[in-house]
């Protein structure tokens, strides 16, 4: 249950840290939430838990393949935000992105990745 606990404070701990950053510096912030921070923790956690190294290796690889598809976000939303204001434009952002994936996972298959 100790772990447990350590494993929120240090992830939460990373995630009010990139957002204080923003609020000082919008490239730091962007350059640390840029960063794959969640999945390192990820990887550390996984490792400590004893996980196997093809579960670790299979977090990894998945990874790479879910980061492609949600890139086109980071430039739909602020060119929508101005025009739609916050909570529109993150609600489209998500469903652009899920709809996204759903494409990128039909096309990687063809490729025999399967995502899902």
């Amino acid at each position: 249950m100790k772990f447990i606990i350590l494993k929120y404070l240090i992830t939460a701990l990373l995630v009010v840290l990139a957002s204080e950053l923003a609020k000082f510096s919008d490239k730091l912030g962007a350059l640390v939430t840029a960063l794959p921070m969640v999945t390192i923790l990820t990887l550390i956690w996984l490792f400590i838990e004893k996980q196997a190294p093809a579960k670790i290796a299979n977090h990894a690889y998945y990874t790479f393949w879910y980061v492609i598809p949600t890139l086109p976000m980071f430039l739909l939303f602020p060119f929508l935000l101005p025009k739609w204001g916050f909570w529109p434009t993150l609600a489209a952002s998500g469903i652009f992105t899920l709809c996204l994936f759903y494409v990128y996972g039909l096309i990687l298959k063809q490729f025999n990745i399967h995502l899902w």
